[in-house]
């Protein structure tokens, strides 16, 4: 018999304790459980190197919303180095990139279209009511290993609200930036990237002066009025930051007086 490797990702102790209980119960079913997002992707990253990854991650909808949440006794506690938490959200997505065999189903309190878009956006294949039955959620896991999408159908409307206004923004963010010259491209490409005005004219053998005229531009040819807005409408376009060659692709966006800041 094929066993189903599960891992509950819930700081919710009792619930994820009892959900981990139940779910061992089936025969077909191998379960443990992570009370943080740290603990998750440890957890995930030594089961690959022992040959034995995960099929299906039940994430909380709300990790690392609650207060007083901890790690569960079976995983480690977190090293200095690493966050103090990660959302239910961020988690789908980091592990959808680093391990896409890897299928995630979110596990919520309450319905909310918003939410439930933004998880199918991140790479979740379910979304999923905490309190539905055992069975239910059986069918779900066995489901999304089929590359099946679960959504309640109560929320089938709202999600597809959520998802065609979303496709609609992007759209006009890749409109907009289809305008750009491949020049001016290159430099939101650096802006993204969390580059200054003076680290940007040496990426692209530039004067300041003129980095300065193409940030203008840009700026204009988006109809933003600061280089936040224009990162995020990038983003949304998806337009990625330049390579790493740069060695400020992990740096955060600060902005002053409209412009980067130096």
């Amino acid at each position: 018999m094929a066993r189903i490797r599960v891992l509950v990702v819930d700081d919710h102790r009792i619930f994820a304790e009892s959900l981990a209980a139940a779910l061992a119960a089936e025969p077909d079913v191998d379960v443990s459980a992570a009370g943080s997002g740290p603990a998750a992707l440890r957890a995930l990253e030594r089961a690959a190197a022992e040959g034995r990854g995960y099929d299906v991650l039940l994430v909380d909808a709300e990790l690392g919303a609650r207060t007083g949440g901890g790690e569960l006794p079976a995983v480690p506690a977190p090293r200095p180095e690493e966050p103090a938490a990660v959302d239910g959200i961020a988690l789908v997505a980091g592990v959808r990139t680093a391990r896409p065999a890897v299928r995630s189903v979110v596990l919520a309190e309450k319905d909310d279209p918003r939410a439930a878009a933004r998880a199918l956006q991140a790479g979740a294949s379910g979304w999923v009511a905490k309190d539905c039955s055992l069975q239910r959620l059986l069918s779900v896991i066995r489901g999304v290993l089929r590359d099946e999408t679960h959504l309640p159908p109560a929320l089938l409307t709202g999600v597809l609200r959520e998802l065609t206004a979303a496709r609609k923004h992007r759209s006009e963010s890749e409109r907009l930036v289809e305008s750009l010259t491949p020049r001016e491209r290159e430099v939101l490409r650096c802006m993204v990237a969390g580059l200054g005005r003076k680290a940007v004219a040496e990426r692209l053998f530039l004067s300041p002066h003129t980095v300065r005229t193409h940030m203008q531009n840009v700026l204009g040819k988006l109809g933003v009025h600061s280089t936040l807005a224009a990162v995020a409408l990038a983003r949304r376009a998806g337009v990625g930051p330049v390579g790493p060659e740069t060695g400020a692709s992990g740096r955060d966006v600060v902005e002053r007086g409209g412009q980067l800041a130096q």
